[in-house]
């Protein structure tokens, strides 16, 4: 009789315990769940580059509100290949992310831009990087290709990412397929994809994102193709029965994202922030356009086709949509 109510106190020990456990996990789980809300997990927010040569600054702490500050972030692509150190900046789109109004602006920024490299002389934007990759390294070539467009644009830059084209396969690979409005026909190969709405696999998301040669405007449709890959992915990342997958997708990211100052915290945290968002309503696009010239290229030592951009076009454009 005794060793039947020890064996029963014993197990109400153990079912005590592992109900404790479980209060705990749960608790755990919520305390994570809750400092993951962008109102808790932005309470300081980095800044990667300053404009005009102002370099890094340490994180800024935020006020003690429910509204968090908005913040840029600069996506970058890269034509690195894998196994290699250095890659032109082939894509660049800045964001503007408002989360108090759930707004996000974005501009796209041409790769042939004209600027001037500190110590080099004028050249394209997209050669920026590859030059300071080759010489001062990977990282670092990165971290002033940032600097450079934050001059350039004249705001500062919080957070960036840099992926190569086969990034956008992989992304589009781990969510098994994304639905993509395609803005324009365009042949990849022997195939053409229509204008409309198009459920794509990684490969042919992967042709779409490269392809430029054959758009009758260039570049510039190769941006608006990157776009909506983009949205792609993240209606997808954010669907219903892809955001509980939300921790490990952003933890898979190190496999396809060259180099970025967003840890998987901020990237779940930013998919909480967004996983509401109409993607065709509340991110605002636009393009800086140039013109095209044939100009002397001080690092080819030769004239390189290259596009100025008006500084009061980009002026406008900071001033309307980057704004705090």
């Amino acid at each position: 009789m005794r060793s039947e109510k020890k064996r029963k106190g014993k197990g109400k020990v153990i079912g005590f315990s592992l109900l404790g456990i479980v209060i705990l996990a749960a608790a755990a789980i919520g305390f994570e769940y809750n400092q993951l809300q962008p109102k808790n997990h932005f309470k300081t927010i980095p800044v990667a580059s300053n404009p005009s040569g102002k370099g890094k600054t340490k994180s800024e702490p935020q006020s003690k509100t429910d509204s968090v500050p908005p913040f840029n972030i600069l996506l970058m692509g890269s034509d690195q290949r894998p196994g290699q150190t250095i890659g032109h900046s082939d894509t660049m789109m800045l964001m503007h992310v408002d989360l108090s109004k759930n707004e996000i602006n974005a501009v796209s920024i041409p790769r042939d831009t004209r600027v001037h490299l500190d110590g080099y002389g004028y050249t394209k934007l997209t050669s920026v990087q590859y030059i300071l990759q080759a010489k001062k390294g990977t990282k670092q070539g990165i971290e002033e290709a940032v600097q450079a467009i934050s001059n350039l644009t004249g705001v500062p830059i919080n957070y960036y990412a840099e992926t190569n084209f086969e990034g956008f396969k992989s992304m589009v690979d781990i969510l098994g397929g994304i639905q993509m409005d395609v803005p324009m026909d365009v042949n990849i190969g022997s195939q053409t994809i229509n204008t409309g709405s198009h459920f794509l696999d990684g490969n042919t998301v992967l042709a779409l994102v490269r392809e430029r040669h054959s758009l009758a405007n260039g570049d510039y449709g190769r941006q608006l193709l990157q776009l909506e890959a983009l949205k792609g992915i993240a209606k997808g990342a954010l669907s219903k029965d892809k955001i509980s997958k939300l921790p490990s997708l952003a933890s898979s990211a190190s496999s396809y994202i060259i180099d970025t100052n967003i840890s998987t915290s901020d990237m779940v945290s930013l998919g909480l922030a967004a996983k509401n968002y109409d993607f065709s309503k509340q991110v605002n696009y636009q393009q800086l356009t140039g013109v095209g010239e044939k100009l002397y290229d001080d690092i080819l030592k030769a004239k390189n086709d290259e596009i100025v951009i008006d500084p009061q076009q980009i002026k406008d454009v900071i001033a309307k949509d980057f704004q705090n």
